[in-house]
């Protein structure tokens, strides 16, 4: 099984930064992919990042050069470091994983794998 704390969301400014957490307290082994996606009310989930367990990260343009996910030092953890925040990045962010691989490991469909976390809320203000 699969169990993802989120922690790190919060208010902030435009312009201003927030990291967020993630970690796996359950799975024995290395999980194949994690990653962020969010939701804004009214709006489908769109995936953010994702890494996998080499190291490999993809984007969605819509943050590309203003996120930057890494992989923590405990195993099956992920850090997202947000950067330049803008409005239209307001949304419940969602930590989730693939534990084996059951497609790429790629950020438009993170959103579609099969575990994901509670959320954290990150509100920018204009």
């Amino acid at each position: 099984q699969v169990q993802l704390v989120e922690s790190g969301g919060g208010s902030v400014q435009a312009g201003g930064s927030l990291r967020l957490s993630c970690a796996d307290s359950e799975y024995r082994f290395s999980i194949y992919c994690m990653g962020w996606f969010r939701q804004a009310p009214g709006k489908e989930r769109e995936g953010v990042v994702a890494i996998g367990s080499d190291g490999s990260a993809s984007y969605a343009d819509s943050v590309k050069g203003r996120f930057t996910i890494s992989q923590g030092n405990a195993k099956n953890s992920v850090y997202l470091q947000m950067n330049s925040l803008e409005p239209e990045d307001t949304a419940m962010y969602y930590c989730a994983a693939d534990p084996v691989p059951t497609g790429r490991c790629y950020y438009d469909r993170i959103h579609r794998v099969g575990y994901w976390g509670q959320g954290t809320q990150v509100t920018v203000s204009s």
